[in-house]
């Protein structure tokens, strides 16, 4: 175990506030949450914080650039080329889902924490969101193209696919807050499934294009 005396390479003791500013964040909310608080999860003093990351306001914006990194890798990892597109698509929204039930707290800050907050981080909770956006409308794109590379969802309905995966999201970790005794597992699945049937519809002509 390493003594809080001792010294930590820049990178790492980053990550750590970081780490820990998500849950205070997460659980306090920005106007609440100080940057003492953030110190005491971190097992760290309050000038380090400041020495490392400037003030409270950088603190929250490095957040949000981290946690929407994780969602975009996360959802990448999950895409496999070669693979048959109804499954890379199914397991491209499983990753995701999955995701945002194993981290609430990392969702908590990037959607519902950072988009209440003033317009001081519109600009990067903007940035954000579309970049989260881009990567799941991209996997909506790859999970429902033939073989030979024709496109079964265009580029508007993928993305507004993506965007519906997103509001899902946030219902899926108010779901979970309220409902304890349900499998996170369990809701995954379902929510997943769900999804995929209205893609296979689309797919196979049941729901006609507008």
């Amino acid at each position: 175990m390493v003594s809080k005396n001792q010294r930590l390479p820049r990178e790492v003791r980053e990550r750590q506030m970081i780490d820990a500013a998500v849950r205070v964040f997460s659980r306090s909310g920005y106007h609440t949450a100080s940057v003492e608080d953030v110190a005491e999860a971190a097992g760290i003093s309050k000038p380090m914080v400041y020495i490392y990351l400037g003030s409270k306001e950088r603190l929250f914006t490095a957040c949000i650039h981290r946690e929407a990194d994780r969602v975009v890798e996360a959802v990448r990892a999950a895409v496999h080329p070669g693979e048959p597109p109804e499954l890379g698509l199914w397991s491209a929204l499983r990753v995701f889902f999955r995701f945002v039930a194993d981290n609430r707290d990392s969702w908590a800050v990037l959607y519902q924490q950072a988009r209440a907050q003033s317009a001081a981080f519109s600009k990067e909770v903007a940035a954000a969101r579309c970049r989260v956006i881009d990567e799941i409308t991209a996997m909506v794109v790859a999970g429902t193209r033939l073989p030979g590379g024709e496109r079964i969802v265009s580029e508007r309905d993928a993305e507004i696919l993506a965007r519906i995966a997103i509001g899902a999201a946030d219902s899926l970790i108010d779901w979970l807050l309220e409902h304890p005794e349900e499998s996170a597992d369990s809701l995954v699945e379902r929510v997943v499934n769900l999804a995929l049937v209205g893609v296979e519809r689309y797919n196979t002509g049941d729901i006609p294009p507008p």
